[in-house]
């Protein structure tokens, strides 16, 4: 399977991109929002929200201001040959629903077969991070952490398995709390490899759930 790196914009799609808004104008959108909800922007419990919200967005988002590939460019090679499974479970997951701007809230369980060189294992809870606080669907989420460990280290195999709830699911719509969403991804080994597989499956099995907190 020929497996892409992720897509990064050229110097022209980034100049033809729309121009970010200014804080003020962020502000200004989140009073119309309150006023469109019904509600007095200046009041004493609204007026400062505005600035608020933009703050929480700022680290909500702060994914687009970072860089997945540049956070695994460095590895070590000093291993003493250890070439086993490195797994890394249960990184507490939050993400925003791209369609409804709500909370996605979950785990991700991370794998990768050394192929000569292994990375922190911070950089990977750091690339799930990245890519996690953007907008998003689960689907995505999970292929673009496993397409980016895959083209940066290029190991023998990488596996991301994520359970999420999905605050458009469960407080909005249909309202069905207590669901959660499984996505996985296999790459290499772990997917040619049935044994490797269920390897990494039964490393993860005794994991939190997703409802556990």
């Amino acid at each position: 399977m020929n497996i892409q790196a992720p897509k990064t914009l050229t110097a022209e799609e980034k100049s033809s991109a729309p121009p970010r808004p200014t804080r003020e104008e962020a502000e200004a959108a989140v009073r119309t929002l309150l006023l469109w909800a019904g509600d007095d922007p200046d009041r004493e419990g609204l007026v400062d929200t505005p600035a608020r919200v933009v703050r929480a967005y700022e680290e909500f988002f702060a994914g687009y201001a970072t860089d997945p590939v540049e956070m695994l460019a460095r590895s070590f090679e000093e291993t003493d040959g250890y070439d086993e499974m490195v797994v890394l479970r249960d990184i507490r997951l939050e993400s925003h629903c791209e369609h409804h701007m709500v909370p996605i809230i979950g785990r991700a369980h991370v794998a990768y077969l050394p192929n000569g060189r292994v990375v922190g294992i911070s950089k990977l809870a750091r690339v799930v991070e990245a890519y996690a606080k953007r907008l998003q669907i689960q689907e995505k989420l999970t292929a673009q952490i496993a397409n980016t460990i895959d083209s940066v280290l290029k190991p023998k195999g990488v596996a991301v398995v994520i359970e999420a709830a999905h605050q458009c699911m469960t407080t909005r719509g249909i309202h069905k709390p207590g669901v959660s969403m499984v996505t996985s991804r296999m790459l290499g080994e772990f997917r040619t490899n049935d044994a490797t597989r269920r390897e990494f499956l039964s490393m993860i099995s005794g994991s939190r759930g997703v409802l556990e907190g």
